[in-house]
């Protein structure tokens, strides 16, 4: 009995030095959460369906931060939101930042012409935040949150090591299925609600014609609706793609009468996915799958 004690006290104590870690979005908190596996599960403070640009923490979720050994994020640049709450953390907490690590590929805006300032003088410049839409970029991120975890958690060393191999190796497979269902389409360009698939597009090599927000935050003005519609009545793509965190109503407006094709929303961040470790793979696999929906 006193050996089975003693067994039961270890494992917990193991238990109990695994990381508390919190994540930002979906696709980051399914990375965090494939190479933790079953040591633990990391908290995705992003509520389903809501979108990472204007979201606003509620009082359990700043404590959740302000308790946490690790917090995994884009950066400020996708979600402002945590930038305060890990301001007040002490300097030693650890906090990585994954837009910004050494190794990441980032890339600008404006491939589409998303620069262009409105008649409200917006603009959409700089550094493109939704680098997750590059599995290289993901599968880049599992070792820096592996060497992070180990780095917190030496015990549990070769575990994040193993569990980012598995997850490497899920991404590959997403990635190949997705470079299979794109096939058909990748010839055909495409109108996407806001200029979040940059990254995705340059991975798989599509085209994305324009975009009906200038912005994550800015509503379109006049001057660019005008110059979108004319650009569609050009046949400038055979498809316009809403987005899930957005109303639709926009996009049928500028597809009715013009013989464009809808096709389904769009969820860059995975939103509506059921958050863990299978998310971030299935968000490469059902981004394809919606693109290669809308007929030509």
């Amino acid at each position: 009995m006193r050996c089975i004690i003693s067994f039961l006290l270890a494992s917990t104590a193991a238990l109990a030095e695994v990381p508390a870690v919190v994540t930002d979005i979906p696709p980051v908190q399914s990375l965090v959460a494939a190479v933790m596996g079953d040591l633990g599960q990391p908290v995705l403070l992003l509520d389903r369906g809501a979108s990472p640009h204007s979201f606003q923490l509620r009082p359990s979720q700043a404590r959740a931060v302000a308790e946490a050994d690790l917090v995994v994020w884009i950066g400020p640049g996708l979600t402002p939101w945590l930038e305060k709450p890990l301001a007040n953390r002490p300097k030693t907490a650890a906090a990585l930042g994954l837009l910004a690590a050494e190794g990441t590929h980032r890339q600008e805006f404006g491939a589409t012409g998303a620069t262009d300032h409105d008649e409200e003088g917006h603009d959409h410049h700089g550094t493109d935040p939704h680098a997750w839409l590059d599995p290289d970029n993901g599968r880049h991120w599992l070792k820096l949150i592996a060497a992070e975890l180990s780095r917190l958690d030496p015990e549990n060393a070769p575990a994040y090591a193993a569990n980012v191999k598995t997850a490497a190796a899920a991404i590959d497979k997403a990635e190949a299925e997705a470079t299979a269902i794109l096939a058909p389409v990748k010839d055909q360009p495409f109108i996407a609600f806001h200029d979040a698939y940059g990254y995705y597009t340059a991975h798989f090599g599509l085209t994305l014609a324009g975009t009906v927000a200038l912005g994550d935050a800015v509503s379109p003005g006049a001057r660019h609706l005008a110059a979108l519609r004319d650009s569609i009545a050009r046949g400038a793509a055979p498809c316009i793609f809403p987005e899930v965190q957005h109303n639709p109503a926009l996009v049928a407006q500028m597809a009715e009468g013009s013989g464009i094709a809808v096709g389904p929303p769009l969820d860059p961040s995975g939103s509506v996915l059921e958050p863990g470790s299978g998310l971030y793979p299935e968000l490469i696999r059902s981004l394809a799958a919606s693109l290669a929906a809308c007929p030509p």
